[in-house]
C-alpha cells in the first residue's frame, strides 16, 4: 500500500473507505491485510463495516483470512452494543441454522459463544 493510500485511509471516518479499499483491491492486498484490519477496527465505531468486512473475507476464503476474521469478529462483539449486526455475522459465519447448533458451536468456538450470549442472553 502506497503512502497516498495510507493517508486517505487514515482519514477514514467510519470504516467505509477501508472496506471499499479491501473489496476493490482483493487479491493484491494480502500483505497489507493486518494493517487494513487494524485501521478498520480503529475507524468503525458501530461495528457495521467490521462485520461487513468479516463476512466478506469469510465468503472470499475463510481459511486464508482466518486471523483477520477472528480479529474482526472480536471487534464486532465489542463495538455492536445494540446487536444490530451480530445476527448477520452469526448466520454468515456459522450458517442459517446456527441457533439449532448453538450448544455444539458454543463448545468449540469462543467467538460464537460470545455472540450467541449477546443475541440470546437467556442462555443456551
Amino acid at each position: 500500500m502506497d503512502n497516498n493510500t495510507k493517508k486517505i485511509l487514515d482519514n477514514d471516518t467510519n470504516g467505509l473507505l477501508t472496506y471499499e479499499y479491501i473489496a476493490n483491491n482483493m487479491g493484491s492486498i494480502d500483505e497489507d491485510m493486518p494493517e487494513l484490519v487494524d485501521n478498520m477496527i480503529l475507524k468503525d465505531r458501530t461495528g457495521q463495516f467490521v462485520v461487513s468486512t468479516a463476512r466478506y473475507l469469510n465468503a472470499i476464503d475463510r481459511e486464508k483470512y482466518a486471523a483477520s476474521i477472528d480479529l474482526l469478529v472480536k471487534a464486532a462483539i465489542a463495538k455492536d452494543r445494540d446487536h444490530v449486526y451480530l445476527s448477520y455475522l452469526a448466520s454468515s459465519l456459522w450458517g442459517a441454522d446456527y441457533k439449532e447448533r448453538a450448544a455444539e458451536l458454543s463448545a468449540t468456538d469462543d467467538n460464537f459463544r460470545r455472540i450467541f450470549k449477546r443475541l440470546y442472553p437467556v442462555g443456551i
